[in-house]
């Protein structure tokens, strides 16, 4: 395969990864590769590869006939998901903080700040996002920082959900926020123990709420696949 293949297929990813993250591609929902190939305005080998590269991600399945779907995850992954992260995360963060440079703190600042303010559901996600990306991004463990990012898309409908859950709490947003405050003050003295205690806190926190959030929807902690982010 050609470097232009390659690149086409990293392009490709992206795009149906975006869509998946943003709800217009459902967990379960087939993907249909002739029709995305013509839309895109490319060939199937790209949009096959992008598959594949989506399937080691584990975001979407590939059957020997080289049919496609969004992969749908149960409550119990996500619990398992999350007490993974629950210890991982802090670790990378500790990694990170003592590499982090006066500029990327500035960016920290300038996205806790925007992330005070009203946002609608896709933006919170999207800067939240931005702003865990940039915590970790002073790490010099790749092997973690791997396995973290696959925890992030392997639950990127959980992580949509509890998006939309709390852009419309009060309460909710006011706690993340005075959380958020405490996570970057603790960064900016360079108080490694308190910002991973801190984040454990959070990851924790989110986690009890999408247990809670799937009980309510009356659904099954061991069998039941819960629906894309747009659901």
């Amino acid at each position: 395969m050609d470097d232009g293949s390659d690149l086409a297929g990293d392009r490709v990813a992206r795009i149906i990864a975006e869509r998946i993250m943003t709800g217009e591609l459902a967990a379960g929902e087939p993907i249909k590769q002739d029709e995305l190939a013509v839309e895109l305005g490319t060939s199937r080998i790209p949009v096959r590869d992008a598959l594949r590269i989506l399937e080691k991600r584990g975001m979407v399945s590939l059957r020997a006939n080289a049919s496609a779907k969004v992969i749908s995850r149960t409550v119990e992954d996500m619990d398992v998901s999350y007490r993974i992260r629950e210890v991982l995360e802090p670790m990378l963060l500790g990694e990170s903080i003592p590499n982090l440079t006066r500029e990327v703190i500035e960016q920290l600042r300038v996205l806790k700040d925007r992330l005070a303010g009203p946002l609608d559901y896709e933006e919170y996600l999207n800067l939240t996002r931005d702003f865990h990306i940039l915590c970790f991004s002073g790490h010099k463990a790749p092997l973690l920082a791997h396995v973290i990012e696959w925890l992030w898309d392997t639950t990127y409908s959980y992580r949509a959900a509890f998006a939309r859950m709390s852009v419309v709490d009060e309460g909710r947003l006011r706690a993340m926020c005075a959380e958020r405050e405490l996570l970057f003050d603790a960064i900016l003295q360079q108080d490694i123990d308190l910002a991973q205690r801190i984040w454990a806190i959070q990851v924790r926190r989110t986690h009890k709420a999408l247990l809670s959030y799937a009980e309510q929807q009356d659904v099954s902690g061991k069998a039941a696949p819960v629906s894309g982010a747009a659901g």
